[in-house]
């Protein structure tokens, strides 16, 4: 598969502007960017669902693209999709026992054969009955029975289903847009090892980084740090690398360049003043004397003019400055340090959600609950934030402690409000909103009500990046961020004063975490 030039963009947005990507069978390809770079436009014209402005996509004839809803009316059976899925490889079958009786006189039937049988090698067709059960399994809908109605299923059902059906198809080339939505960890892992041994092409987008880096052989970086899209090769973890190592040479280039920039302005700035001393000539030195100071002049001249040019070249050709990365203010009221409890719970018990006998949150903490949906994360952060009260129980916070919460869905106080002004009335920040690099400049003085989720969460963050608490609680504070961000404030917790409790389901969170954990369904701290 080629992409070839390719120009896309949504009215004044310009998306791709000469991108390119070449994809050959064995390679997995993920793309990571920014939300907005492009990942799921890119998969539909890589799929022909949508048409570039200009160049062009060449793809093989058997290109498989996840579908976000099933193309199935409501009263299709499980079974009904699963022979879907076969029904090619079946035909492939029936195919060949017919091409097999008419091999032996017939030449044409024989070139028949052998490009049906490449094609049935190329999708595991003698494995393809038991592989729909092992992929059913897999994704955690072994157990529903054939004859359901698709009707009935949820909708992560329903998704997984999807899914499954074109991992059982097969098809030579796999376009796929978040394949590891509404997947627990044990489906995920399961679609790593199958998507690692499939020989064709596979390109995709995802959110779970642990799956870019189980699954991947290059990433493309569509929102790069300089130039354009770039390519990396090797999994999510090596790209970090590259990624670090491009960042310390984008750094090392501005300062070289303003340096400079500094030093040509200065030079351009300097006249002859002191070359030639003002002071009076004998009349027999005054022809050398002019002679001398003309061509020191000219020379002069020339140096100023190469100056000028080579400064206004690099004035145009700079560098931008890269931005800041993210990091906590100075505490406004933090009180770090001391070992001793800000927060503490002592048989807490809400009906149904949860009941925590003991935990106490010191002043510097760093404390990853984790557990399954349902198992009560969120609402161990509101008890902690003063936002919920306990049936039973009790929340003690140290006095004058301040507590800010990031929540999933954050609402905003007044929707006609623009986040530069929402950002305001929280109070004095250390850094304007627009350098904190959170939201884009367009996004600032648009009204809240019309940002998005993941927008609106950017927004909550930034205050609390620029105010900080003493107690900093984050509810699955990876969810609706890109991954450079997602890096970037996993990095910055370092940074942040006092105490951080996240609660999380992030496997790549849980699996570089270094501070205390707290795994609610087991209800200890280990």
């Amino acid at each position: 598969m080629r992409a070839l030039d390719l120009v896309f963009s949504y009215g004044d947005h310009v998306v791709f502007d000469g991108f390119s990507l070449i994809a050959s069978p064995g390679r997995r390809i993920g793309l990571v960017g920014e939300n907005g770079a492009g990942k799921s436009t890119l998969l539909r014209l890589l799929a022909g669902l949508e048409e570039p402005l200009a160049g062009r996509v060449e793809r093989g004839p058997d290109v498989g693209f996840l579908m976000q809803e099933l193309p199935f009316p409501g009263d299709a059976t499980v079974s009904g999709v699963v022979d879907h899925a076969l029904a090619e490889i079946r035909a492939a079958t029936a195919r060949l026992d017919t091409l097999a009786v008419r091999l032996a006189g017939d030449a044409g039937a024989l070139a028949e054969y052998g490009r049906t049988l490449e094609w049935a090698q190329a999708h595991d067709l003698w494995d393809a009955d038991r592989r729909a059960e092992l992929v059913l399994a897999g994704l955690g809908l072994g157990a529903i029975a054939p004859t359901r109605r698709l009707e009935t299923l949820s909708g992560g059902q329903r998704s997984r289903l999807g899914l499954a059906a074109l991992l059982i198809r097969q098809p030579e080339t796999l376009l796929l847009d978040e394949p590891t939505n509404h997947l627990d960890d044990a489906g995920m892992e399961f679609l790593e090892r199958h998507l690692s041994a499939l020989t064709g092409i596979v390109v995709l987008s995802s959110h779970d980084r642990v799956f870019l880096d189980a699954v991947c052989t290059d990433i493309v970086d569509l929102d790069p740090a300089l130039g354009g899209p770039a390519r990396y090769g090797g999994a999510y973890s090596q790209y970090l690398v590259h990624k670090r190592a491009e960042r310390a040479r984008w750094e090392q280039r501005h300062v070289e360049e303003q340096d400079e920039l500094k030093q040509l302005r200065e030079s351009v700035a300097v006249t002859a003043r002191g070359v030639a001393h003002d002071r009076p000539q004998r009349d027999n030195a005054k022809t050398l004397y002019d002679f001398k100071t003309g061509r020191v002049q000219k020379q002069i001249s020339r140096r100023v003019r190469n100056a000028q040019q080579r400064l206004d070249e690099l004035t145009r050709a700079q560098v931008r400055k890269p931005p800041a990365p993210l990091r906590f203010a100075a505490p406004l009221t933090g009180r770090g340090g001391t070992g001793e409890p800000v927060l503490s719970v002592r048989d807490a018990h809400v009906p149904g959600r949860l009941h925590i006998g003991q935990l106490d949150v010191p002043d510097s903490a760093r404390l990853l609950v984790t557990g399954g949906n349902g198992a009560g994360k969120s609402t161990l952060l509101t008890l902690l934030a003063g936002t919920l009260a306990p049936a039973r129980g009790v929340v003690h916070r140290r006095r004058g402690v301040r507590v800010g919460l990031l929540e999933q869905d954050v609402a905003v106080s007044d929707p006609a409000k623009t986040p530069r002004q929402l950002y305001a009335e929280a109070g004095p920040g250390a850094l304007p909103l627009a350098q904190l690099g959170l939201l884009r400049p367009r996004d600032l003085d648009r009204p809240a009500g019309v940002l998005s989720v993941g927008q609106r969460r950017r927004l909550a963050l930034a205050v609390l990046v620029a105010r900080p608490p003493d107690v900093l609680l984050l509810d699955e504070p990876t969810n609706h961020i890109s991954l450079p961000l997602a890096e970037e404030l996993f990095d910055a917790l370092g940074t942040a004063p006092g105490a951080v409790v996240i609660a999380s389901h992030d496997r790549w969170l849980r699996r570089e975490w270094q501070g205390s954990r707290l795994r609610l369904d087991e209800g200890r701290v280990g």
